[in-house]
């Protein structure tokens, strides 16, 4: 799939075929209660949001557009990986989150930072390198440090780092947490069994976020992965809650109580079961056409579009243009210059 046509294809999302609602999970991985959104004629149908969700969640989505039609016009050079049809799990965690909490973001991460500080403005700075970049723009897309946010582009670097300062945090600030948000495909990597080993030992309040889009880069993750994160979580004792669900108010009200106990000193593994709409950088995209198409149909944004299309249309456009604008704004700024540590 072309930049061009992946961004088309993650436009073009409209009515949805219902994903089901959100499935906590004990360490063992068995389901347990869990609410239900009303089922439509759609499948289940995603509860209306507040103002502030739908327009964060459109922000993202226009940026991430922005990003893919900015590289197919050639006014960007590099790579990048956007969060398209993942924006949903950044705004769902939004609020249980307080800014004495530290963030650990991976190479898919401008929705977690935009989550986080509402800053398309020095985010697209960075990417570009222009003037106003998070980090005098030579961290770029993926290497982003601001207060109590970390992205990078290691696979599973972060989770060591992030039970570290989940130490730190329950000796010095009791009540912070470490957030770490990785993916299906880093847990080949042996430091997230480190990590999780030291997490229960020792009792820290680490939140680890799995985004489960079944796909690492282009190996699906059956082909990769023998067992479930349920399964290698609960080997550490460490409790695991299953989300598929993209219903941002269902799934604040399913984890809120979880979040709660991982400052309390009970890390926690929740395994969002999403999808990937766009390729994985900005144009390498060899999934099947069924699976693209089953993403497209499953996708948030149509289905909430359908759903609630008097909000949906009330903010889309007018986010679409405010992304434009930033773009064209940021363009027209100089070059980006280092003058000292990220912000």
């Amino acid at each position: 799939m072309t930049e061009t046509t992946a961004a088309t294809a993650a436009t073009a999302a409209t009515d949805a075929t219902a994903t089901t609602a959100a499935a906590p999970s004990t360490a063992a991985g068995t389901p347990t209660t869990a609410t239900t959104a009303t089922t439509g004629t759609a499948g289940p149908r995603l509860s209306r949001l507040a103002d502030e969700d739908l327009r964060l969640l459109l922000t993202i989505r226009h940026f991430e557009l922005k990003l893919l039609e900015l590289y197919a016009r050639g006014d960007l050079n590099g790579t990048t990986h956007t969060c398209l049809g993942q924006e949903y799990v950044p705004v769902a965690l939004r609020p249980l989150l307080g800014p004495a909490d530290h963030v650990f973001s991976n190479h898919r991460g401008h929705g977690h930072y935009l989550a986080r500080f509402r800053d398309p403005h020095g985010l697209l700075a960075e990417i570009m390198g222009r003037q106003g970049a998070i980090c005098g723009g030579v961290g770029g897309s993926q290497h982003i440090r601001r207060d109590r946010y970390l992205s990078t582009g290691v696979q599973g670097e972060s989770m060591p780092v992030a039970a570290g300062v989940a130490l730190h945090l329950k000796r010095a600030e009791p009540g912070a947490l470490a957030c770490v948000h990785i993916g299906d495909g880093t847990w080949g990597e042996g430091a997230v069994y480190e990590a999780l080993n030291l997490a229960a030992l020792w009792r820290l309040p680490l939140l680890v976020v799995v985004e489960n889009n079944g796909v690492a880069q282009s190996t699906p993750t059956a082909s990769q992965m023998a067992g479930t994160v349920a399964g290698r979580a609960a080997a550490f004792g460490v409790p695991h809650r299953l989300v598929v669900s993209a219903d941002v108010n269902e799934i604040r009200m399913a984890l809120e109580a979880d979040v709660a106990r991982v400052r309390e000193g009970v890390p926690l593994v929740v395994e969002f079961v999403t999808h990937r709409l766009g390729p994985h950088s900005k144009g390498d995209d060899v999934r099947p056409a069924e699976i693209v198409r089953a993403a497209r149909e499953s996708d948030w944004y149509g289905r909430y579009a359908h759903d609630h299309p008097e909000h949906f249309h009330r903010f889309d456009e007018a986010v679409r243009d405010e992304i434009r604008a930033v773009a064209d704004e940021v363009a027209a700024r100089p070059p980006s210059r280092w003058e000292g540590p990220c912000a």
